[in-house]
């Protein structure tokens, strides 16, 4: 497939192929949950006469490859074709009965909850960066059926039972909607390191290893994770108890709007750093760690070239 046949599927068809559905029509305007986060209002709007879509909360918009892009963190573009050619045989066209059908709140139905193990899964989390032994500590698989399909999922677990859940095409919630507080035993801790969502949480995981692989000190500190920016207020009362509050979140209005709120509620009694200055530049942490994987990947390249080159010089003296 070539970006030219790419950007004639039909972007309603291509988000329902993938589990989205509109939850309202304005006339040429088909408005959706946004498939990058977890949000109660519809901000995320398709214009289906010149197939544009546009993100009012990312402030960011565009057609199908610009979309995969953001779904699939990545510039790739014959990676993005790839995936889209893909999902091609389930692009239908999209019947338009505004009832609660969506699949961004599906009806999990016999629904396990087991180590996380899938080959897809853990092929997943290694192309988003994250080091796959860490991931099968901190998560499980949810599997379940929907619409007669069967289906399976990452799932990380929360403060009430419920999981966040997500996998390559699709991201929810298992009932309850709720925090993560990850605390450490022995001692409580003074420090709390908080996320939006469980991915950049495994980011920091992965970074932290990497860069001290012998002594990580994963346990200096707890963590909490929002799973949306909308449970900041969830957040507010367990913080009370640190002194310091380290927070990861993403570099946009939401996220800053999310660390405003938590000044606001103790700014006067501790200290709260803004810890996204670490990956400036970036949407948010995962997308640093992608980075520098990526750079590390072209560096170990450029070696490898230098070295190919090395050997294939003549060798002995010339007169």
């Amino acid at each position: 497939m070539d970006i030219q046949t790419a950007k004639q599927i039909r972007l309603e068809d291509y988000l329902h192929s993938l589990g989205y559905s509109p939850v309202k029509r304005q006339g040429i305007n088909l408005w959706y949950k946004s498939p990058f986060r977890e949000e109660t209002e519809a901000s995320f709007k398709v214009n289906t006469e010149r197939n544009q879509w546009y993100d009012f909360s990312l402030g960011k918009g565009g057609n199908i490859i610009a979309l995969a892009s953001h779904l699939y963190a990545t510039d790739s573009v014959p990676y993005l074709l790839k995936r889209i050619e893909e999902q091609v045989p389930h692009a239908r066209p999209v019947s338009f009965s505004f009832r609660k059908q969506s699949f961004t709140e599906p009806s999990f139905q016999q629904l396990e909850i087991v180590p996380l193990s899938s080959p897809a899964l853990l092929a997943y989390l290694q192309e988003r960066g994250i080091n796959p032994a860490l991931a099968k500590k901190e998560c499980k698989e949810a599997r379940f059926t929907h619409n007669g399909k069967r289906y399976f999922a990452i799932a990380f677990p929360n403060m009430s039972g419920g999981y966040e859940i997500r996998n390559r095409y699709f991201k929810g919630c298992i009932a309850p909607k709720e925090i993560s507080h990850i605390r450490q035993s022995g001692e409580p801790k003074g420090t709390c390191f908080v996320f939006e969502g469980f991915m950049d949480y495994l980011s920091f995981l992965t970074l932290r290893l990497e860069s001290c692989p012998q002594y990580p000190d994963f346990d200096r500190q707890d963590y909490m994770v929002l799973n949306s920016v909308a449970n900041v207020s969830k957040a507010l009362y367990p913080l009370g108890s640190y002194e310091r509050i380290h927070c990861f979140f993403d570099n946009d209005r939401a996220g800053m709007e999310a660390l405003q709120q938590i000044r606001k509620e103790y700014d006067s009694t501790q200290h709260i750093r803004d810890a996204s200055q670490i990956y400036s530049g970036c949407k948010d942490l995962n997308e640093y760690l992608q980075k520098r994987m990526a750079d590390r990947k072209e560096q170990i390249q450029s070696v490898r070239k230098k070295n190919d080159t090395l050997s294939k010089k003549p060798k002995g003296f010339r007169l």
